[in-house]
């Protein structure tokens, strides 16, 4: 059933954590890579109605059996778990505070499986809630100003986005007296201008939580200040599912691709990608640079729904999971040169790929796909997104994600530059290359990005060609 999803990994955090089991909270690690291969291994096992739909037997809340694009999130919260917990895990120093991470990874990694398979709009706002709840502690872990800074950044933009989203539900549920998509759904196609206001008050909450600009003022302090395996989560997967993802819900299910809806998807996707990647131009420290291109990324992922068209639909959603993959790659790597120089600032690197060869040719493949270049994965599903801006006559659209993307291979080989490339300097000449808890996961996301590009047409035939189902849903 879909719920176990859900279920399985919040029991998993009540035995870790019972008081009379102070043993079993070292099991946490254990415990959340074996249910990240587990939710991945699910997804990729040609088994049929492996979720069928069912509501849970131990809650009020109704889950649905995943379409094609919640099986790639499913597939994507899985890979991103599994590289966040190898990586902070070696990175965290004291067991009680790993045990800490491990279990609200689990608690996160129960959240965003609850959003993909919501199906009422309550229960979507109540995963939404586990979600930043657990990011909020996360990224305070370290205690340091910084991070509590970050933390309250996110804190407080996430309760403006709250209010939103729960004044949304609020006024669909006086209109129609249920919090059901088809509801909402029916009260829209009524021409309820209460209803049209409730769909733009949920949309700007889900904008924020995603981070796209200009509702951004968030993300960069968060994921800069934030321990580096939880910077890998948060880019990684945490505002994908919260913001991205559900948008695309949002529209699929309850307001459809009308005209409105389209042209402010189009415009928050372009200044999104505009203003993320002229800000990560200027960047100094590593993980602000890479913090910045999220916010650009994602905004041809909003443009490519914006497009309203199959085609527009199938590049959004093959984006976000390239995005999952390339953007968690990049983090690890920022992590493994955090781990062995103890720096981030860019300006006083150069020359690592001698010391740190792995890191360094994956991080080549990482921005290579991140800048749309062929024939990585990255590449075909920015296509994908330009073309259906195209052919729906969004010129000025496609040429602006064009231009983004320029700027995107602009950045990153400036980054590839002054990170791994050059001579290395003398307090940095005894470093090696980080352990494999960093080069596992990056070779792995590294491999997933080249096989994604290579093998397109069968990436694209079994698991993003189903996706278009979704502009038939209303």
């Amino acid at each position: 059933m879909s719920w176990t999803l859900v279920v399985v990994p919040i029991i998993a955090v009540i035995l870790l954590n019972l008081p009379f089991g102070e043993g079993y909270r070292k099991l946490a690690f254990p415990a959340g890579i074996f249910l990240a291969v587990l939710q991945s291994a699910l997804v990729l096992l040609p088994i049929e109605n492996m979720f069928p739909y069912g509501a849970c037997p131990l809650s009020p809340f109704v889950f649905l059996s995943p379409d094609a694009l919640g099986l790639l999130m499913i597939l994507s919260v899985g890979i991103v778990v599994f590289s966040a917990l190898l990586v902070g895990w070696r990175m965290t120093d004291k067991t009680s505070r790993k045990s800490d991470f491990a279990n609200l990874i689990i608690l996160a990694m129960a959240g965003m499986n609850g959003v993909i398979l919501s199906g009422d709009l309550f229960s979507l706002y109540v995963f939404l809630e586990i979600v930043a709840v657990s990011s909020f502690i996360l990224i305070a872990m370290d205690k340091n100003r910084e991070a509590l800074e970050g933390s309250f950044k996110y804190i407080m933009l996430s309760a403006v986005a709250t209010i939103l989203i729960l004044s949304s539900i609020s006024v669909f549920l006086m209109l129609t007296g249920s919090t059901s998509f088809s509801a909402a759904a029916a009260a829209l196609k009524q021409g309820n201008h209460a209803a049209v206001l409730a769909s733009g008050l949920f949309i700007i909450g889900l904008l924020i939580k995603g981070g796209i600009a200009p509702f951004h003022g968030w993300l960069p302090d968060a994921y800069t200040s934030a321990p580096a395996g939880v910077s890998i989560f948060l880019a990684g997967i945490v505002t994908k599912t919260t913001g991205i993802y559900t948008i695309i819900k949002l529209v699929s299910y309850v307001t459809g691709y009308t005209g409105p809806v389209k042209e402010i998807l189009l415009f928050f996707g372009a200044v999104s990608a505009l203003l993320g990647a002229f800000a990560a131009l200027d960047q100094k420290n590593f993980k602000r640079m890479l913090a910045y291109s999220s916010i650009s990324q994602m905004g041809y992922v909003i443009m490519g729904l914006g497009a309203g068209n199959p085609l527009g639909v199938m590049g959004a959603a093959f984006h976000l999971f390239n995005h999952a993959i390339f953007k968690t790659q990049l983090f690890v790597n920022s992590a493994a040169v955090e781990q062995e120089t103890g720096t981030l600032n860019m300006d006083r690197l150069g020359g690592l790929s001698d010391k740190m060869p792995v890191t360094g040719a994956t991080s080549v493949v990482a921005l290579l796909s991140t800048a749309g270049v062929p024939p990585l994965s990255g590449f075909w599903s920015k296509l994908l997104v330009i073309v259906a801006l195209w052919v729906a006559g969004y010129k000025i659209y496609a040429l602006i994600a064009v231009f983004a993307g320029v700027v995107t291979l602009a950045y990153l080989l400036s980054m590839q530059r002054r990170v791994f490339f050059g001579n290395i300097s003398a307090s940095f000449s005894n470093i090696k290359e980080a352990g494999v808890s960093f080069t596992l996961p990056a070779v792995l996301l590294s491999t997933i990005t080249i096989a994604a590009g290579v093998f397109f047409p069968y990436v694209f035939e079994k698991l993003i060609i189903p996706v278009q189902a979704l502009l038939g849903l209303l």
